[in-house]
């Protein structure tokens, strides 16, 4: 009993109590560690600056098939575009890193030169500063995204998962779709997330320190 008494007060671990683990560490005399409230992290879109355009991407996996989506606003929040991709055979690395291609590729060829890439992937960001970081299949066309961006102003930022719901729904919408989608007009599944981000309204995210 003395040993389990003070291996148990010794112990950080959060328990998660009921009324059987509370009777048992009575028995014992160990002092319970119940879990920490939440922190509440307020997340909000922001539109871009003046002349500039913002492109929010996501993506994601399934078993062994990938998608990617994205979505393309101006500085009054206006809606311009919005896509989605099956990107095949691959993980979630995979399909982040394409939905920034496509993201960038798109842009390039509609003329908007002054480009924010928003995604809720650290590794992409990391990803433009140290392209080896890459996988060598997508190597080639990463590089090729490098040089366009080059030719821009271009500015590629992280925002949590919560507030990029817009690409995050495109993104699960985009396993049924063949290839490459761009939706001129926009799409049912994201307007409630759309309208949310133009209003400023936030949305939560909840850390357990």
């Amino acid at each position: 009993m003395s040993n389990t008494t003070l291996s148990g007060n010794l112990s950080k671990v959060v328990v998660y109590g009921n009324v059987s683990n509370f009777m048992m560490s009575r028995k014992f005399n160990v002092k319970l560690h119940p879990p920490r409230a939440p922190h509440v992290i307020e997340v909000f879109w922001f539109p871009p600056s003046l002349n500039w355009t913002k492109c929010n991407t996501d993506g994601s996996t399934t078993g062994n098939q990938s998608s990617c989506g994205g979505i393309f606003r101006d500085c009054y929040s206006n809606f311009l575009l919005c896509f989605g991709e099956n990107t095949g055979l691959g993980n979630a690395l995979h399909a982040e890193i394409s939905g920034a291609m496509r993201a960038v590729e798109l842009a390039e060829s509609h003329g908007w030169r002054n480009l924010w890439l928003e995604v809720d992937s650290q590794f992409v960001i990391k990803a433009f500063k140290n392209p080896s970081l890459v996988p060598w299949k997508l190597r080639n066309r990463w590089m090729n995204c490098i040089m366009l961006t080059s030719k821009m102003n271009f500015l590629a930022t992280h925002i949590y998962k919560e507030g990029n719901q817009c690409a995050d729904t495109l993104t699960s919408a985009s396993f049924n779709v063949p290839n490459l989608t761009v939706w001129l007009h926009m799409p049912n599944c994201i307007r409630a997330a759309y309208c949310k981000d133009r209003l400023g309204l936030p949305n939560f995210r909840f850390v357990t320190y």
